[in-house]
């Protein structure tokens, strides 16, 4: 009865409503749609401080040429102290910077206490947090606010509450879904990232002509409101609505649950996984390097893709800063069909290591050809764009999603339950280290030389895939060896059937 007790306590408020009148898929189904969009709100605010970019910072376009400023209103064109003084792009890179420090090493503590507490309730505060303290940079607007401090410290502490949001859902999706098919379910579900991004980018870039404000304040609201809807209908895992996983019955009655993640007969242990322990899980340490240069690049085009777009000459003319934003989601739209290429691809070839590092190779003549080549017309410009986000964001989604529950549920483990968000913390904070350097370089190198970065990128996702070597190669191997074994079992058969 106090077990009983107990499971009600831990059902979200408005399925307690409804006793146990769903299924398995139903709830698997609430969880995919639910995390789907507390992510994508998480990448929304996150994405709005690079559409205001140029807002922030028009000097530089108004010096290259008349026509930078041709589709933008006159009210923009001042730009906001201290952003719009010489060093204005150097500040921006210094705000970005500050807000992945802090959220990378608020990453690793997420995850530590994420796997000890009601992720549900957690996710909620990471994403109300996220929307006062976003709301609070906008605020800066209507406040008259000009000291640099006020706008650094605001980012950092929600850095700290975007921090919750990824080891939060993976470790929730994690624990509703098994390992089949994983790559290409979560290869799909991850499309939440790029669709916060294009919605991020759309919604500010209209809500520019209002003051930038704005462009703060309306996803904000948006994202305090998904947050909500998240508390009160969020199933954290299948005991909380007593389901047996395997079957997808109700079974009130359970000493011991099976884990939908383990191998059938392994019990599931609750006690949480060290941090050291969880780094020491064999693939832990090349995945997370390998996402740290992944996410360099990844998060260079997400903070400053709009503002290398708008300060470019595509076709001859410079694009208004609204226009900018808007064409900058089309990598994100690469993005979504890379995500869901590496995870089918890698649930075919039962390769994660393979398929990353593959991406990551095709990336570096993506991002060559976008330099070279995208300023020669708005339809290069889009045709390039698509593909290089389609092979810089799908090792990118691979890694944070299916590879982090794979490793969050490794043989190692012995059947402990309780490491999704402590290794998925560990891999994605690793990697938001170099997504914190990344913009931090960009916002000095693009003052002397855009080509600069594009080599640095560049060298990022060579880096990044020789990271993987040598878990390519034993994936290699292990490929060799299984082909081997086949064909000596066809052999035997058809020996035996001769006889």
């Amino acid at each position: 009865m106090a077990q009983s007790h107990d499971m009600m306590s831990r059902r979200p408020p408005g399925l307690r409503l409804f006793g146990r009148s769903g299924s398995l898929r139903t709830y698997q189904t609430l969880v995919l749609v639910l995390t789907f969009f507390a992510y994508a709100c998480f990448h929304m605010t996150r994405k709005i401080t690079s559409i205001v970019k140029s807002a922030l910072d028009p000097q530089t376009k108004v010096g290259f040429s008349h026509w930078g400023r041709l589709h933008t209103s006159n009210t923009l064109n001042i730009g906001w102290l201290p952003f719009n003084t010489v060093d204005g792009s150097a500040l921006l890179g210094e705000i970005d910077v500050a807000f992945l420090a802090v959220y990378s090493a608020g990453m690793f503590f997420a995850g530590h206490i994420g796997d000890r507490m009601d992720l549900r309730i957690f996710l909620t505060i990471g994403m109300l947090g996220t929307a006062i303290f976003t709301t609070l940079f906008g605020a800066g607007y209507w406040m008259n606010v000009h000291n640099f401090y006020y706008f650094l410290v605001i980012q950092m502490i929600s850095g700290l509450f975007q921090s919750i949001g990824w080891p939060s859902v993976v470790a929730v999706v994690g624990n509703w879904f098994g390992k089949s098919k994983r790559g290409l379910i979560m290869g799909i579900w991850n499309a939440h990232t790029s669709i916060g991004n294009i919605a991020g980018s759309l919604l500010a870039a209209f809500l520019l002509k209002f003051g930038w404000g704005w462009s703060f304040a309306v996803p904000s609201l948006i994202m305090a409101f998904v947050g909500l809807i998240v508390y009160i209908f969020l199933p954290v895992n299948p005991e909380a609505m007593e389901i047996d996983i395997d079957s997808g019955e109700f079974n009130c009655v359970k000493d011991t649950v099976k884990d939908p993640l383990l191998e059938p007969g392994q019990e599931v242990k609750h006690k949480a996984v060290g941090f050291l322990e969880a780094w020491r899980i064999p693939g832990v340490a090349p995945f997370a390097l390998c996402l740290f240069f992944s996410k360099l690049v990844a998060y260079t085009f997400l903070y400053w893709l709009p503002f290398y777009i708008s300060h470019t000459r595509i076709g001859g003319e410079y694009l208004s800063d609204a226009m900018a934003g808007s064409l900058s989601t089309i990598f994100d739209v690469g993005g979504v069909l890379g995500g869901v290429l590496a995870g089918h691809i890698s649930d075919r070839l039962n390769a994660r290591a393979i398929t990353a590092a593959s991406f990551m190779y095709c990336a570096i003549p993506a991002l060559f050809l976008y330099r070279t080549y995208g300023s020669m017309s708005i339809v290069w410009n889009i045709c390039l764009m698509f593909i290089t986000g389609m092979f810089v964001n799908g090792p990118y989604a691979l890694i944070t999603t299916a590879v982090s529950a794979d490793l969050g549920t490794h043989s190692s483990l012995n059947g402990n339950s309780r490491a999704l968000a402590t290794v998925t913390a560990i891999i994605d904070g690793t990697g938001s280290v170099g997504a914190a350097i990344g913009p931090l370089l960009t916002g000095y190198i693009s003052s002397k030389s855009w080509s600069a970065v594009f080599t640095m990128l560049m060298a990022a996702a060579l880096l990044a895939g020789l990271l993987l070597t040598k878990l390519v190669c034993a994936e290699l191997k292990g490929k060799v060896h299984s082909d081997a074994t086949k064909d000596a079992t066809d052999a035997q058969g058809t020996y035996s059937n001769e006889v």
